[in-house]
């Protein structure tokens, strides 16, 4: 049965983990459990995710490039490194300033 998911019990690296893709979004997935997500990103320049909610905590870290998150309304501008915690059931949204990567950790609550 596959998962999708990363290989275990192996060493990787995210920046060289994912691609970039010209005028697109592209999206992996490590882990996959009942508690949570752990997903991999790479956005070309200009391209975004919509504003949503989400009903638990999420964590991004940024591991190439810079982009803009905003959270309730206020814009944040993240670089490689960086990383931000959006809560639950907060309007966010996610740009592209430059071509960036991001590690997506989602969090369920009980």
């Amino acid at each position: 049965m596959e998962t999708n998911e990363f290989e275990k019990a192996k060493v990787f690296s995210f920046n060289e983990s994912i691609d970039y893709s010209d005028g697109g979004i592209v999206s992996k997935t490590l882990l996959k459990k009942q508690s949570g997500n752990i997903s991999l990103f790479s956005f070309a320049r200009g391209e975004a995710l919509s504003e949503h909610t989400a009903p638990f905590d999420a964590m991004i870290i940024v591991v190439d490039g810079k982009g803009e998150v905003i959270i309730g309304g206020k814009s944040f501008i993240l670089e490689t490194g960086q990383n931000i915690i959006i809560p639950a059931n907060i309007s966010h949204a996610v740009n592209a300033v430059e071509k960036f990567k991001m590690v997506l950790t989602m969090i369920k609550s009980n």
